[in-house]
């Protein structure tokens, strides 16, 4: 029996249609408030009969926050996909991001320990990863260096990390994923989606930095190869392209058929906007639009080196124009 975490999440979606498609037996979780679906339409894209394996899933309310809810949840378990998250880079929502996404994780580590779980799958992100210091690509052997201006979420993701290699010395056999900037479908309330939706109202401008981005499908497919390995304990890159920002938005407009960005804009002015932003949200309560953490990654320009996972598994991605054209066909599907 395979327990899946986050399920209501992109990758948890995709990856839950994954497994149940190769007959596994999943056991998934969600709030009650959680939308399932969303994670309906996500099946809708491999097949035309989504609730048939949909309901093929034994889902239990239940909270990674909430230890006593857990507890059943975990009878029977074999092995784990970790997807829960809380996402943001706020700094105001430090609190909710250590709840989740570190005493989260913790309790999921303890209760994988204490049930005999056999292996546990945990999806970080690369914002728990350093930076070179020359310019050359980064590795899983990167270090984070808690005295850059990291994110609270990059904290977070790494705190919650040293949860998972904890388990490691206590017994469990666990392997971790750094995907970049997932793309994907379905759940339009992800990043990716939140991407989409900008782009779909129309971006004049662009910032001069890159990101390494990655399918959902093959975040997916790396994570059901690792669990199903003989790997244990470590840790891969799931990056399957390095791409500017300017050529990664305009690739997409020209699949959602609208005008792409054709002029740079300064990260001073940008970061004047946040500052702005932040005034507003000071004097007014308004809700912040732009972070100066999110406007630091804009115009960064790091490259990621993926070749780990590649040459472990010989794994294969996606090429991202493949990947740009699947999610923007599918976004205007929905949205029409």
């Amino acid at each position: 029996m395979i327990l899946v975490t986050g399920g209501t999440g992109l990758v948890g979606a995709h990856l839950l249609y994954a497994l149940i498609n190769n007959d596994e037996k999943v056991r998934a979780i969600h709030r009650k408030s959680s939308d399932l679906e969303a994670v309906k339409n996500v099946f809708s894209y491999y097949t035309n009969e989504p609730d048939l394996l949909f309901n093929k899933i034994e889902w239990m309310v239940a909270d990674i926050t909430d230890v006593p809810s857990l507890a059943e949840v975990f009878k029977g378990i074999d092995y784990v996909y970790h997807c829960a998250a809380y996402i943001s880079f706020n700094p105001r929502h430090l609190p909710v991001l250590k709840k989740v996404n570190v005493e989260g994780t913790a309790n999921i580590v303890n209760f994988s320990l204490s049930e005999g779980v056999k292996k546990l799958c945990y999806i970080s992100s690369i914002a728990t990863l350093g930076n070179t210091t020359d310019g050359s690509s980064i590795t899983e052997e990167t270090e984070f260096n808690p005295e850059d201006k990291n994110s609270v979420y990059s904290i977070t993701k790494h705190d919650a990390e040293m949860e998972v290699w904890r388990g490691t010395q206590e017994g469990l056999d666990a392997v971790i994923v750094h995907p970049g900037v997932i793309l994907g479908e379905g759940i339009w309330s992800s990043a990716s989606g939140g991407i989409l939706r900008t782009v779909n109202k129309g971006v004049k401008y662009y910032t001069t930095g890159g990101v390494g981005i990655v399918d959902v499908q093959d975040v997916a497919k790396a994570m059901i190869a690792l669990l199903k390995s003989t790997i244990k304990n470590d840790h891969f890159i799931l990056a399957g392209e390095n791409i500017g920002y300017r050529e990664f938005l305009t690739k997409i407009a020209e699949n959602l058929h609208k005008k792409p960005p054709i002029k740079s804009i300064a990260k001073g002015m940008m970061m004047a906007f946040a500052s702005v932003d932040w005034f507003l949200n000071k004097l007014f309560k308004t809700k912040r639009k732009l972070l100066k953490a999110t406007v630091r990654s804009l115009y960064n320009s790091r490259s990621y080196d993926a070749s780990k996972i590649e040459k472990n598994l010989d794994f294969t991605f996606t090429p991202y124009q493949k990947t740009i054209e699947r999610v923007c066909r599918n976004y205007l599907r929905d949205k029409k």
